[in-house]
């Protein structure tokens, strides 16, 4: 046994057992040991990323589910790792490359640039994971994997190709997000809408040899330039005589038709519709239905093309003013009406996007939804809080084909081959250097893959599949996954397809959503606001597990919780009440081992204890096997500090001072084997004091998170 330091201090033990647990391989299942399998895969952050109070969150909560069901007997695997993140990285090395060298990714060339990639990878990205061990995660760090490593990579070609062969995979011309900024396609997942202040134009369109014209309302007076039709409703009794009609298009001077579509809804505005198909995506399906033209009028960088007559090379915004002046001058701006509307952003740079017709890689969803709609409406998946079953299940019976390919260069490229000689296409797992059909040298498709499209992959690509590993076998479907619920449908509904499509099994059982960390006044967290707190500095002044106390403690799945300086001051009391507490167990004790004494050799206050003690047990088990985990923290922090410390320790200390008698005798056993069972409960909660602790009183073992729950 060893001794308590006198004052509590966790930097003087936190990295030393980490060390040791990690060489003694505690967190690497054993193979062979016969016991149930119990897996939870890591919602693998950015290979950017830097440690945030979100991750540390996630982590935490995850780390206490592993160390419970370790402790408890199962077969427990963590496994780690990090995402390629395609355009978060690829835009950090343009930004570098600008800034430091004045160089763009085209001066480099493809190649050059994905060398400079990798190198920043290999430089700095496992700084992430090395925060994430300083958190205590028990993570089986000999399996850690990255979505660009060999395996995943080979997943990720195993899956596009089937698909492809199936038809769930097609290339094709549609409208889709675009993102100016980071010069990409998104898909819808990756578009937050924002309420914006705004305006609604509203511009005559003169009706072809005649002095009538129709008025039609407008909040992107620009894409009028794109305009191939003006719509209303076949049942609008007001328009009946113009459909079949032409409209001259306000500055352009192109005739566009008027047609009939339901997709109008008379009543509101006036009735009449502009049709842009390739800048709405309703106008681009209205289009297809009536055969219009496409007319893109903007560039990729959301600059004005040449279909856009004088206003081209003026940016959308430029462009937008010039346009309603010019409405006005001519006579063709009716009113201008301000309003609220939701307006489509980036979800990584912030940047309004452009929906735009273009060329690129969707999947076909409706038949990978059904099933993976049913998996959650018969329970085989479990959502916890049940309340967001509904989320998914809503956004799963209306979800769009899904836009895969990306205009970057760093991630999966596509693994399809064209040759321009003959116009062939091969999509293959191999590479393809010689058309099958003319003999012509074949180049690959530059596009990548969207990030999510690999991570929709993660708790089967991470166990060795699309080969039939041990750990596949044993580890998979995995048992519970833990995420934020602003991620449902980037990430769980996309692996929940494509656990079903490819391994047949749904790849985990529950899923435990958390909910956002917010500031003490309920605020984000953000650089702008200057409310951020860096989990590091938490952990470097006061501990890791302080930090965990504070994030776990009020905690209750799917709901957002909130963080403050008061909740880390709370945590550090309540590690100190333990550490002196135990400190002062310690320096009562002379007995080399804990034999818990017969009832009958009990007095009323360690009965007592003992039957708090065994209900605490039975609750916080409970608590954990139902995710409750901000409740079991809960119930243990009132048992420790008020029936344990305040009541128990003052009540068993005369008794504790009559050295040589029985009473003493049963007195210690009694109070260190509370003590150090009760560290077991707190351990997965707590995993530094804890081990500190149990190390410190009598036990058999080697350490506390292998001993039995």
């Amino acid at each position: 046994m060893k001794e308590l330091d006198k004052k509590y201090n966790p930097r003087d033990f936190e990295d030393k057992l980490y060390a040791n647990w990690c060489e003694k391989g505690y967190f690497t299942p054993k193979k062979g040991s016969g016991k149930p399998p119990f897996t939870i895969v890591i919602p693998p952050p950015n290979v950017t990323g830097q440690l945030h109070l979100g991750h540390a969150l996630d982590e935490t909560l995850q780390d206490i589910i592993i160390r419970f069901k370790r402790m408890q007997g199962f077969d427990a695997l963590w496994v780690p790792g990090t995402d390629h993140a395609g355009i978060a990285t690829q835009i950090k090395i343009e930004e570098t490359l600008r800034k430091e060298e004045g160089l763009t990714r085209y001066d480099l060339g493809r190649e050059k640039f994905l060398e400079r990639v990798w190198a920043w990878k290999e430089q700095y990205g496992s700084r992430i994971i090395s925060q994430l061990k300083k958190l205590g995660s028990s993570c089986d760090w000999t399996r850690e994997r990255f979505t660009m490593d060999e395996g995943c990579s080979r997943a990720v070609k195993e899956v596009f190709v089937n698909l492809y062969n199936k038809g769930l995979i097609y290339r094709g011309h549609k409208i889709i997000n675009w993102c100016p900024k980071c010069a990409t396609a998104l898909s819808d997942a990756e578009v937050e809408y924002e309420e914006h202040e705004g305006h609604f134009w509203h511009i005559r369109y003169p009706i072809k040899d005649s002095d009538g014209y129709v008025t039609i309302a407008t909040t992107r007076p620009e894409t009028l330039l794109g305009d191939t039709a003006v719509a209303v409703n076949p049942e609008d009794e007001r328009y009946k005589d113009l459909v079949g009609k032409t409209l001259i298009l306000p500055l352009v001077g192109r005739e566009i038709p008027v047609i009939a579509d339901d997709y109008v809804d008379k009543d509101f505005g006036t009735g009449c519709v502009k049709i842009t198909p390739a800048h709405d995506p309703n106008d681009f399906l209205v289009g297809q239905r009536h055969n219009l033209e496409q007319i893109r009028v903007m560039n990729d960088d959301a600059t004005i093309n040449r279909f856009g007559g004088k206003y081209e090379g003026l940016d959308r915004y430029e462009a937008r003013k010039r346009i309603v002046a010019d409405l006005e001058e001519q006579g063709y701006l009716v009113k201008i009406e301000s309003c609220h509307h939701n307006v489509g952003q980036c979800y990584r740079c912030g940047t309004v996007v452009e929906p735009i017709t273009s060329d690129q890689w969707f999947v076909k969803m409706e038949p990978l939804a059904k099933p993976a709609i049913e998996v959650v409406k018969d329970g085989t998946i479990k959502f916890i809080p049940e309340r967001l079953g509904k989320v998914y299940l809503n956004w799963m019976n209306n979800v769009h084909d899904w836009c895969i390919s990306r205009q970057l260069w760093w991630g999966h490229r596509i693994p399809a081959y064209y040759c321009d000689a003959c116009g062939e296409m091969v999509v293959s797992k191999t590479d393809v250097d010689t058309c099958p059909k003319c003999g012509a040298k074949m180049r690959q498709e530059d596009d990548v893959l969207d990030t999510w499209f690999s991570s929709a992959l993660w708790p089967f690509s991470t166990l060795g599949w699309p080969e039939e590993t041990d750990d596949f076998k044993h580890f998979y479907p995995t048992s519970v996954l833990v995420t934020g619920y602003d991620i449902i449908f980037f990430w769980v509904a996309r692996m929940i397809f494509s656990g079903l499509e490819h391994t047949g099994k749904a790849p985990f059982g529950t899923v435990v959503f958390h909910g956002l960390v917010r500031d003490a006044q309920g605020r984000k967290m953000s650089k702008s606001l200057g409310n951020g707190i860096d989990p590091l500095e938490i952990i470097g002044k006061y501990g890791a597990d302080a930090l965990r106390f504070a994030l776990a403690t009020g905690n209750s799945p799917g709901n957002d919780m909130r963080f403050s300086d008061e909740k880390i001051g709370a945590a550090r009391n309540f590690a100190n009440k333990i550490w002196n507490a135990s400190r002062f167990v310690r320096m009562n004790l002379d007995i080399e081992e804990i034999a818990l004494p017969s009832a009958d050799r009990l007095r009323t206050e360690d009965k007592w204890i003992l039957s708090l003690f065994n209900r605490l047990a039975g609750e916080v088990r409970e608590n954990i096997d139902s995710y409750e985990l901000g409740i079991a923290l809960s119930k243990l922090y009132d048992f420790i500090w008020d029936d344990f410390c305040d009541w128990y320790i003052e009540l068993l200390k005369p008794r504790l001072s009559a050295k040589g008698t029985e009473d003493n005798t049963v007195a210690q056993n009694v109070i260190a084997w509370v003590l150090s069972n009760t560290m077991k409960l707190l351990h997965p909660f707590l995993p530094f004091i804890t081990e500190e602790i149990w190390l410190a009183l009598p036990h058999t073992g080697d350490s506390i998170m292998i001993s039995f729950y």
